[in-house]
Parts: C-alpha cells; structure tokens; sequence
C-alpha cells in the first residue's frame, strides 16, 4: 500500500485559455510538423504533393506511393506513440504522486522489451500480433515486478520508493534482454526496439495497434476526475468516497495497453513520458481532465519533431529517435531528481 501521507494537497485550479491556446496553437503546429515529416526523405516531395496525395491520390504516381504507403503510417505512428506514451506518463505521475514516474523509468517499457526478445529467440515464426500480445504481458509482467519489489521495502510503497524499485528492475530487465539477444544471435533483429525508430512502421502496425491501444486511451479519460482527486493524497481521495485501488489497477491497465502497444511498434522511446506531464500541468493546472488530452497533443508534437531531428542530425544516416527524445528527456530527469532531492 502506498504511504501517501504527504504535505496538504494543491489546490486543483483549471486554466481554460491555456487549454483553449494548446488545442488549438498544438494542434496547428501538429499539422505543420507532420507535413514537414511527411516532406523530408531520400526523395524530396513538396507539401503541395503531400496536399494532393490527400485530395486526389493517384497509385500511379511514384511521390504518391511512397507519401501513402511509407511517409504518412510513419507520421499517423508517431503522432499515435507520442499520445499515448504522454497519457502513459500523466497517468502514471497522478496515480503515485511521483514526478519521475513514467514508463520507461518504471520497467514498462523494459518488460515489454523482455517479451520481445524471448519472442525473437524462441518464436521466430510468430506473427505480428502473436509479438504484440507478448509486449503486453511483459509490459504488465514489468510493473508487477516494481510494485512487489517496492511493496517489501519496509514502510511499504512510498513514491520514493517505487522509482528506486523501477529503475533497479528496468536495468534488470534490460540485461536479460541483452543477454537473451546476445546469446540467440537475435541482437540485430532486436537493436530496433532498444533504440525506438519509426522508420519501419506500415498501415498493418497502425491497424493491430490502434484498436487496443484505444481502449487504454478511453479508459484513461473516463479516469481524469479520479485520477485528479487521487493525485491529491490517499486519504483525501478516500475521504471524498474514492476506490483508490480500482482506480489505480485500471489506470495500470490502460497504461500497459498502450505503452505495450507503442514499444511493440517503435521499441523504447523514453522520456517523453517524464517531459510533457509536467509541461502540461505546468501550463494547464492539475486537473487531469485536461491534462491528458493536451498532454496527448503536445507528446505526438514532441515525438513528431524528434522524427524529423532523427532524419536530420546525421543525414543522410538516421539517428535513433530515442536518443533524440533522451537528449532532452535526461537533463530533464536530472533536473527533477535534484530538486525533489532538495524538497522542493
């Protein structure tokens, strides 16, 4: 049980200019950023062939094959993974009241890689789906494993605690993963995943993973007010007639479902999670109501960007967007630790 008998909460106050000005202005800049992402590659294409590619696409037109079956699963991908990692990371901070809390921090992200290269290993042959549901089970497999190691820490599951749990079963997870990798010679085969790219994303990810990954979004948003309310303390959610372990197992729930499904896609991209949640509430205020959706915009605005800096720092070669994504995400992280470190 999480001991959460913490400084009087915050008051929840909502900023719906801010709101109304992420909406809209990330919105925009969403499109704007697609389009250019949509642009860039080996073969140059203007956005006025993106345009038509939209209006009036002709297979026999050689821009428009790539921009239809490369260019556009790749954008609706990043846009998709960005969200959904964001929600993962807003969800998991509220539930713990822990401001480094976020999936690849706290072994989601590493169990589902588990699964992934014991899948490699000893099911070649499985199908994509066969691959997608096993980074589901490793995904929950992973946040048990932090749960129950944090949970036999004496004084039971403090926030504290659960990311020193996380991060110790992360590296743990990790190594078994290499080691599995290195050993069954699938090294290459699962290099993809532990550096997150889009590259290889196509119309059938983008179809198994989003119907799943959905219903982790819906669950997610019908949580805001109880996540708002459990972001506050224990006994104050409690006390206001709150199922605070309901509440967390679905929210677990849906954060295994989609961040299960975006490492099964674009392997481990990290930080997003950590970054945007506390932009969010930084702009917005703490209700969680509005601090999923506009997290949702700014993560797929975040991971869109990164796509075309991954293109573009060493090109023609592309870096691994994860490390993009870490090159923001660990100063970040730092940043956090020492001020949490301080009290603050």
């Amino acid at each position: 049980m999480v001991n959460e008998t913490s400084p009087a909460p915050k008051q929840v106050h909502a900023k719906p200019m801010a709101v109304i000005i992420i909406v809209v202005v990330g919105t925009m800049l969403l499109v704007c950023a697609s389009v250019i992402s949509i642009s860039l590659g080996a073969a140059s294409i203007t956005p006025s062939t993106v345009w038509q590619t939209i209006i009036a696409y002709d297979d026999s037109l050689t821009d428009h094959q790539i921009i239809h079956e490369i260019r556009f699963p790749r954008v609706v991908g990043a846009v998709l993974i960005g969200s959904f990692l964001a929600v993962s990371g807003a969800l998991m901070q509220g539930m713990t009241r822990n401001p480094l809390a976020e999936p690849s921090i706290i072994g989601v992200t590493d169990g589902a890689a588990l699964a992934l290269a014991i899948m490699f290993a000893f099911f070649p042959s499985v199908p994509y789906t066969g691959s997608l549901f096993a980074a589901f089970i490793g995904a929950g497999v992973g946040t048990a494993l932090v749960f129950l190691v944090g949970s036999l820490a004496k004084g039971g599951l403090t926030p504290a605690k659960l990311a020193l749990a996380g991060v110790t079963i992360a590296a743990f997870l990790s190594a078994i993963s290499s080691g599995i990798a290195i050993y069954f010679d699938v090294a290459q085969d699962l290099s993809f995943w532990f550096a997150g790219g889009l590259a290889n994303i196509d119309w059938q990810h983008i179809q198994l993973m989003l119907p799943i990954v959905m219903i982790g979004m819906v669950i997610a948003l019908l949580l805001a007010r109880s996540i708002t309310i459990l972001s506050l303390g224990r006994d104050v959610a409690q006390g206001l007639g709150q199922r605070t372990s309901m509440v967390r197992t679905m929210g677990i729930v849906a954060v295994m479902l989609m961040t299960g499904a975006a490492v099964a896609v674009a392997g481990i991209i990290g930080f997003i999670g950590l970054v945007i949640p506390h932009i969010t509430r930084a702009l917005v205020g703490l209700d969680y109501r509005y601090i999923l959706p506009c997290s949702a915009i700014l993560g797929s605005l975040l991971l869109v960007i990164a796509d075309i800096l991954a293109r573009l720092v060493n090109a023609p070669y592309e870096t691994p967007v994860g490390a993009i994504t870490a090159l923001v995400g660990v100063p970040f992280f730092l940043y956090l630790a020492r001020r949490e470190g301080r009290g603050v």
